[in-house]
Order: structure tokens, then C-alpha cells, then sequence
């Protein structure tokens, strides 16, 4: 049997196309998904933002445990750099070098004739080589290049180190019959393709991605790139149940675990084409808990804590990491410390600074049978500022009021509600944790109001960042 490696596309394609719009946790909940359905190869979006996404792949890389997670690099040394630097912590690494070989993309896309094109593919393969053992070459639109060049492009990259050459039918223009026909006759015109693992990538422009990522496996493609939600590129699912069906026949198989492959693509279209990203504050849809695992005791010295406290997000300065292990050496002396336990003592003792704004007022309008509304007033200096709107809830619309004061949205990482004394009169504690470049801030908020608590938080957050970025 010839096991054939799927590669999914589906966080690279939504970065490209912005077909969905995903936060930072649930591009990372995607890659968790994917890895337990042990996808061969789970392809990231490039770095275009260094600290955001670069934290990302990082991200990735600490929860993927079984799948290749694969980077693109630009063209250029400091690229490659730069990509290496943010996947180098995954078990299994992978450099992509993707080069547009048509003419129409070299000079629109790159501004660049076929010699240094050729140049550049040589350079940061290379490049990316001295890095990385696994380098994948992907020639963008190859189904429109000049068969010269597009030879010359193949065996370039090949002769500088790379272990993956991917053809891509971009436009979506072949049928399977074309396309095989295409792959036969690269492979025989460039010998050095039988050296290297030869991949597939199909547009469904035509709707028939499937059947020719099928038939480039026959054909002898070691790789095809899939989507578990992305709608331009081969369906996983499709693909995954024609392998299972029928590749017995053809001597084919697959390392996807099926029993989980309905349940897995389930949440990942849940998660890509929810609306709630664009309408409400609450981008976070991912309702696991992420960080169960953590459990720290008195025994634990301030390296396990601080390393706890990293895998929760955070980056803190020594003075604050101090801080973070005092508090936690007074509570571990009573019980055990865990994931939610570690959130509160952050946000209640690291990074404590100068309020820039206060909560003035607060006016919520919540019923049955009319959407929630909030008009929220802060103090900034001297000066009172105010927002109202209505939301999916009271909290969700006093969160969207207070993005309307501030000007800016912040992605909503953690959101949690919990009692702190017993009665009618109780205490209600509430913890946010927002991300700004990347980065978490968290901030508590006490009140016998739950809804005053929550926003005491949020502000308590907000705070933290304005302070730092400013």
C-alpha cells in the first residue's frame, strides 16, 4: 500500500482569501483539530505581521503533536529567517517556498523576469534547506507556465535541497484526465522529480478538485493539498472517504483517523463559518478548555510556574513573573493551582498599572422579548466619554460599548464568570484576558453585580494595554 500524505490548506487559504474571519485562538483550535484527525501536513498563513504571527505559528507548534506544520517564507533570505525562527520549535518543521512560475504571476505578483525568478528560487531554497530538512517547493499557477521554464524552475529547486515539489493548478482550468496527462509529463521531462515527493495542489473552480487530486494520486503524487472548510481547494472530507472506499483498489491509503473525521470537521466548519466573529465581542467560539492539564503545587518552584504561565500566553517581565510566584506560593500552600486558579493570579498581580480609564456609570437594558442594550461611560482624565450599544446579551453589548468609546476592537482570548461568596448577596469574580499584537492581558473585576464585574474587568484589561503600548 502507498500511504499518501493530505496537506490542509484551510488556515493558509483563510489568511489569503479572507473567506472567514478567525481569531487567534480558534486558528490555533483549528490546528489542534486537524493534528487529532492526524492530517499528514497542516499548512500556516505566512508572517506578514512579525510579533502576531510569528506568536501564532509559535502557538501552533507547542499544541501540534503528530502533523508536519508547514510555514512559507518570502522571498529572501531574512524570510526564511524569520519563518524558521517561529516553526522551529514544532516535532516536525516544514519550510514552503511557493513561486509563481506563469508568466502573467511572475511579472503582476513578483515584478520579475524568468532568470530571477530562477535566481530566487535557488537562493531561498537554499536558504531554507540550511535551516530545515523538510522544504517544500511550490510552483503557483503551473499549470499556465511555459514547460521550459517550468522544468528549469522544478529542477533548480530540486538541485538546491528541496524534498517536496508541489504543481498547482491554480486557475482550476484541468480536468482529471488533463491533469494527469500534466503531472506524466513534468515527471518525465525533469528526471530529478523521481529523487523528490511529488505533491498536487487542485482549485475547485470547476468543482472538480476531488476527482483530480484522486487521479494525481494514482498517478503517483505523494502529496495533495485539502481543505477541511476552505471552499477553493480539494474537500477533505471528499477525498478522505473516496481513499477509504476505494483504495484498496488502487493500493492507496491514509493516516486520517476516520471514527473522528465527521465530529473534527463538524467543529472546524462550526468554528470558520460562524457569523459571531463580525457581530459581537465575543470572538472566541471555542468552548473546550484549553489548559486542563496545568496542575501546580507548593512543590513547584518559580522555572514551573513560569513555564505555566507562558503555555497559558503570557509574557511577563521578571519583576512581574515574581510577583506571579509569591501570590502563587500563598495559595499553593492551602490547594493545588490550576489553569484558571494561575488566569486569576495574573490578572490580579502582574502588570498593575495607572488607570488611563475609569468606569464612570454603567446603564444595562436586558429582556425576553427586546435585544440587550448598554450605555457605558468611562473617564479618561477630565474628560467623560460615552457609548451605547446593543449586543447578543447585557455583557455583550456593554463589551461593544465600550469598543465603541475606545475606537478599537480587541480580540476577547478567555471570558470567565464564578462566585466568590455564597448567598443572595454574593460576590461575583470575573476574569477577561484580551490580546493586542499578539500578546494577553487579563484583568479581574469583583461585584455583587455580575455584570459590573465583567466590565470592571474588561476596563481593568484594557488598561494594561494602553499603558504598555503607549
Amino acid at each position: 500500500m502507498n500511504s499518501c500524505m493530505l496537506s490542509d490548506v484551510t488556515l493558509h487559504q483563510a489568511a489569503k482569501s479572507g473567506e472567514f474571519n478567525l481569531s487567534f485562538k480558534e486558528k490555533i483550535e483549528i490546528a489542534k483539530l486537524l493534528d487529532k484527525l492526524n492530517i499528514s501536513v497542516i499548512e500556516a498563513a505566512g508572517i506578514e505581521n512579525t510579533k502576531v504571527d510569528s506568536l501564532l505559528i509559535k502557538s501552533m507548534a507547542a499544541a501540534i503533536h503528530d502533523s508536519i506544520l508547514s510555514v512559507p517564507v518570502k522571498m529572501s533570505t531574512q524570510g526564511v529567517q524569520e519563518a524558521w525562527e517561529a516553526v522551529k520549535s514544532a516535532r516536525h518543521p516544514r519550510l514552503r517556498v511557493c513561486v509563481p512560475v506563469s508568466p502573467v504571476q511572475m511579472e503582476y505578483l513578483c515584478h520579475k523576469k524568468g532568470p530571477e525568478i530562477l535566481k530566487a528560487i535557488e537562493t531561498t531554497v537554499m536558504a531554507a534547506k540550511a535551516l530545515c530538512p523538510d522544504v517544500e517547493f511550490s510552483a503557483q499557477d503551473a499549470t499556465r507556465a511555459e514547460e521550459e521554464f517550468l522544468h528549469s524552475a522544478i529542477a533548480t529547486a530540486i538541485a538546491a535541497g528541496a524534498t517536496t515539489v508541489t504543481l498547482c493548478d491554480s486557475a482550476g482550468i484541468l480536468l482529471p484526465d488533463e491533469f494527469v496527462c500534466f503531472l506524466k509529463k513534468v515527471a518525465q521531462a525533469v528526471p530529478q522529480m523521481q529523487t523528490v515527493a511529488m505533491g498536487a495542489s487542485c482549485s475547485n473552480a470547476m468543482g472538480v478538485a476531488t476527482a483530480c487530486s484522486f487521479a494525481a494520486l494514482q498517478t503517483g503524487c505523494r502529496e495533495v493539498k485539502v481543505a477541511a472548510a476552505a471552499e477553493e481547494a480539494t474537500p477533505l472530507e471528499a477525498l478522505a472517504q473516496i481513499i477509504r472506499t476505494r483504495g484498496d483498489s488502487f493500493q492507496l491509503e491514509t493516516t486520517v483517523r476516520f471514527t473522528q473525521l465527521q465530529r473534527s470537521l463538524k467543529q472546524i466548519k462550526w468554528i470558520a463559518q460562524s457569523k459571531r466573529t463580525k457581530t459581537s465581542a465575543f470572538d472566541t467560539l471555542v468552548s473546550e478548555a484549553e489548559h486542563g492539564e496545568i496542575a501546580l503545587t507548593e512543590f513547584d518552584d518559580q522555572a514551573a510556574v513560569n513555564k505555566a504561565v507562558a503555555y497559558l500566553g503570557y509574557d511577563l517581565s521578571e519583576e512581574d513573573s515574581a510577583k506571579v510566584f509569591e501570590e502563587f506560593c500563598r495559595i499553593a500552600g492551602k490547594k493545588s493551582v490550576g489553569a484558571k486558579e494561575l488566569d486569576a493570579i495574573v490578572a490580579s498581580v502582574a502588570l498593575q498599572v495607572p488607570p488611563t480609564y475609569l468606569l464612570e456609570s454603567y446603564v444595562i437594558n436586558s429582556g425576553s422579548v427586546f435585544n440587550a442594550s448598554a450605555h457605558i461611560q468611562l473617564k479618561k482624565g477630565e474628560k467623560v466619554l460615552c457609548g451605547i450599544c446593543v449586543g447578543d446579551g447585557p455583557i455583550d453589548a456593554a463589551f461593544l460599548a465600550i469598543e465603541q468609546i475606545i475606537g478599537h476592537h480587541y480580540e476577547l482570548d478567555d471570558f470567565q464568570i464564578q462566585a466568590v461568596t455564597e448567598g443572595h448577596e454574593a460576590m461575583g469574580s470575573a476574569l477577561i484576558r484580551l490580546r493586542s499584537n499578539g500578546k494577553l492581558y487579563s484583568g479581574r473585576g469583583i461585584s455583587t453585580d455580575i455584570i459590573g464585574s465583567s466590565i470592571r474587568a474588561y476596563v481593568n484589561a484594557l488598561n494594561k494595554i494602553v499603558y504598555e503600548e503607549n
